[in-house]
């Protein structure tokens, strides 16, 4: 397919990023991802049109053209799930578009993605988390490494962390205080408590690690000394889930899934869990609990103002 853009319509794209990394603070891989799915409608429609369209070709798009794209997309075999994620980023490019110049983007903001099933987190079971981290001391011989792997996967558990956020710490944050200012998913900053099992686990292994903790350098090391990385976590976790007997899903994610999961089913409140996870929608945050319909009005019954 032909990815032939006028230069006009690549300095419009370049535009929409450009203000999705200013004014939104996307990160540079959501950036990428977006890039990417909007590039490429744009060159399908370069070819479905006989040429590459200006400007004002596709702000005349019609449903028509939108179908054509998703048609061609699910015969390359592009799941729902995948063309879903494409079309909201076409959508965003339009609507970003239609409000700075000022021109009805209907027939691209009105296209509805095909249905998918989504998938819901499985947290592991409270005794399950608990044998998680206690299992990783047994996965190497080295005393720092095994209170490294330890205190990663307790901050994930125990504060509801991202892999990616667990990992992003710095000397600068030792030692761990009562509360975190964490840095999420395109900048929003949120606070998390740590419980003290966190700093305890963490402050063991600073005293134990072999390499300088300089400031402004990574708390967790690989074994040369370099940043872990989120993939050696991974495998350590799948070394002892499968010595365990736990299930496949029990995965680094699944330690924050079940961090939720479990301050919920403790009485814990769905909008404060929310925060602490830093989701945007209640939503997001309903299926990270896994929690039913009942179970989410038994909640909002409980914390709703009575008159």
């Amino acid at each position: 397919m032909s990815l032939a853009l006028t230069p006009a319509v690549r300095d419009l794209l370049q535009d929409w990023l450009t203000h999705l990394r200013g004014v939104r603070g996307r990160a540079e891989a959501t950036l990428v991802a977006y890039g990417a799915d909007v590039g490429e409608f744009l060159g399908f429609q370069a070819d479905h049109l006989g040429g590459a369209p200006g400007p004002a070709t596709l702000r005349a798009l019609q449903t028509r053209d939108m179908r054509a794209w998703m048609a061609a997309q699910r015969a390359r075999d592009v799941g729902a799930r995948s063309l879903a994620r494409r079309l909201s980023a076409v959508k965003a490019f339009y609507k970003w578009w239609a409000e700075r110049d000022g021109f009805d983007a209907t027939p691209m903001l009105s296209m509805r993605a095909p249905k998918h099933i989504r998938r819901l987190p499985r947290p592991l079971t409270e005794t399950g988390a608990k044998e998680m981290i206690a299992g990783l001391a047994d996965q190497d011989e080295r005393d720092w490494v095994q209170a490294r792997d330890m205190a990663v996967v307790t901050l994930l558990y125990g504060c509801g962390l991202r892999i990616s956020e667990a990992l992003n710490l710095s000397a600068d944050h030792l030692p761990l205080p009562q509360t975190l200012r964490i840095a999420g998913k395109g900048g929003k900053e949120r606070e998390v408590p740590v419980l003290p099992a966190a700093q305890a686990a963490t402050a063991r292994y600073v005293r134990l690690c072999p390499h300088d903790l300089a400031p402004g350098t990574p708390i967790f090391r690989a074994i040369r000394g370099g940043a872990l990385g989120p993939r050696a976590v991974a495998k350590v976790m799948e070394k002892t889930r499968m010595q365990l007997g736990l299930p496949a899903t029990a995965t680094p994610h699944a330690m924050r899934h079940s961090f939720a999961t479990h301050l919920l089913d403790a009485g814990g409140d769905l909008r404060a869990i929310q925060e602490l996870l830093g989701h945007a929608s209640l939503s997001t945050t309903q299926a990270y609990t896994a929690v039913d319909t009942a179970r989410l009005m038994e909640v909002y019954a409980a914390a709703h103002p009575k008159a």
